[in-house]
């Protein structure tokens, strides 16, 4: 069963909301998170940049059949309790997926992205 520190938590909910300033409720609960790293501990990850949290990814594994009958997210991912995780599907899923302003600069990317 995984544990999430608090400090760790808030680091993650704070990058989030800060990737999407204009949504509201646009973070991932800690338990959320809890539930995608004890089914899915695999398909998360974060990026650090000089040991600051500059980005995350999160996904599940779903049935052909999810993908096939064309789900919305809300359907794919449960009502976003991630309950259509299926560890013998076929796809995987990109719940989440953001890398934060400030650490473009550092990393080069807005160079690497523009046409």
């Amino acid at each position: 069963e995984a544990k999430i520190g608090a400090t760790y938590y808030l680091t993650l909910k704070e990058a989030m909301e800060k990737s999407y300033p204009s949504m509201t409720n646009s973070s991932w609960s800690k338990d959320q998170i809890k539930i995608l790293l004890d089914k899915f501990p695999e398909g998360q990850a974060v990026i650090k940049i000089d040991d600051e949290l500059a980005g995350c990814c999160l996904s599940i594994i779903v049935s052909s059949e999810d993908v096939e009958n064309d789900l919305t997210y809300k359907q794919i991912t449960g009502n976003y309790t991630f309950s259509k995780h299926n560890k013998n599907g076929t796809f995987l899923y990109g719940i989440e997926i953001f890398i934060q302003a400030k650490s473009l600069t550092k990393i080069h990317i807005n160079r690497n992205i523009c046409c």
